[in-house]
């Protein structure tokens, strides 16, 4: 393994490496001392030694080239760095990374909590009594928002579906060529409405719902799903595709429904 991080002298190299292959075939060692925080000697010293050892070949004055060697080095060192990048992001900050849950009971600052998806949102609860677990970073009362770190487990949570009704479009009778008691009855069986295109707003209106959001249906449908809720999605045909599309991207369990049945995904 290439030790980039543990010694300072490996690490200087790597940078003026990377200098001298953004640069080539001209290097100015007194920019890339300038870059580097080091004296243009230094430069030069360490230039010399990458070339010595083949990892750069000197084509005249002032003209370098990093070989296949060095660029095989770079790869190696490049990797060195990223893998300690990713212990940083993922074991030490996600250890220490903080979210906001909604308390079910009171919850005191320290206290380990178990958590779960409800309603699409993290909920926290006191003790340890479900397959994820936290520590409480503030107080909070039952139904208030707290602070948790430290998770460990993983939170259980099935999948929500969405259905896709299509509305006609408005030169095929639009929202007055809907079944209001049929529609009626999909928005009962879900958590979350969304509509794309006017004729589904007006569809929605004609039956006192209010979609939770009239743009980005897929998106939104898609991300609510993965947390659990079930989604209607009333839609023209001509965003019909664009919505699928977007649920299929997901993994998102779908149907699409319309005059002629319902096709499953």
């Amino acid at each position: 393994m290439v030790d980039v991080l543990d010694n300072k002298r490996v690490a200087t190299r790597l940078r003026i490496l990377v200098e001298i292959a953004e640069r080539q075939p001209a290097v100015s060692q007194s920019e890339i001392a300038d870059e580097v925080g080091v004296t243009s000697q230094a430069v030069s010293e360490y230039i010399r030694e990458l070339v010595d050892e083949g990892f750069v070949e000197k084509e005249a004055r002032s003209r370098y080239r990093v070989t296949n060697e060095g660029v095989d080095w770079l790869f190696r060192a490049s990797e060195a760095v990223r893998r300690f990048a990713d212990h940083v992001t993922e074991d030490v900050l996600g250890a220490v990374d903080e979210d906001a849950a909604i308390a079910t009971d009171a919850i005191v600052e320290g206290e380990t909590v178990s958590l779960s998806i409800r309603d699409g949102h993290l909920h926290a609860s006191p003790g340890e009594s479900g397959g994820a677990t936290a520590i409480a970073t503030t107080d909070g009362a039952a139904g208030s928002d707290v602070g948790v770190t430290g998770f460990e487990g993983v939170i259980e949570l099935d999948p929500g579906t969405v259905e896709v009704l299509q509305i006609p479009p408005v030169r095929a009778g639009g929202s007055t060529a809907v079944d209001s008691d049929s529609l009626s009855s999909a928005v009962e069986r879900v958590d979350l409405v969304a509509a794309s295109g006017v004729e589904s707003v007006v569809a929605l209106e004609s039956i006192d719902v209010d979609p939770a959001v009239t743009v980005a249906a897929g998106a939104v449908a898609s991300a609510a799903a993965e947390r659990g809720l079930d989604v209607l999605v009333a839609a023209t045909p001509d965003a019909v595709g664009r919505i699928t599309d977007e649920l299929r991207d997901s993994d998102v369990s779908y149907e699409v429904s319309d005059a002629q049945g319902t096709e499953n995904r």
